[in-house]
């Protein structure tokens, strides 16, 4: 069983971003190392319990950004880079999703009659509760 790649099918954010996430996340916290063979698609979605397409687009993704390389016949690795491009990429990806979710609390919040102001005041009490 493939225990680096955590996904949810509860999370609302897709499957195939999820997946993107949790390998550059393995990769930047190096469970996955420059190199290393990453699992077949066909067995990373028996393993996840995914659509093997799936796989293959997130694995064909991470190929064109260059975090990953595939070899004829041999396989999918991570691919040496020395500029910082895996975090940088990690960092817009988590942004994006950031931006995504509270669009969705804004959205919520606004249907409930909350204004952005009483949700502000909200986080920050539970915030300072917290501390």
């Amino acid at each position: 069983m493939e225990d680096r790649f955590h996904i949810s099918q509860e999370d609302p954010t897709p499957i195939y971003a999820q997946l993107e996430r949790a390998i550059r996340f393995a990769i930047v916290t190096e469970k996955l190392r420059v190199g290393e063979q990453l699992p077949t698609v066909r067995q990373l979605a028996v393993d996840l319990k995914l659509n093997a397409n799936t796989v293959a687009k997130v694995y064909a993704e991470l190929e064109r950004v260059g975090i990953l390389e595939t070899r004829r016949g041999v396989g999918t690795f991570v691919r040496a880079r020395q500029d910082g491009t895996v975090k940088r990429s990690l960092k817009q990806s988590r942004e994006r999703e950031l931006r995504a979710f509270a669009d969705r609390i804004l959205a919520e919040a606004h249907e409930l009659g909350f204004s952005l102001e009483e949700v502000l005041e909200h986080l920050q009490s539970r915030r300072n509760k917290g501390e």
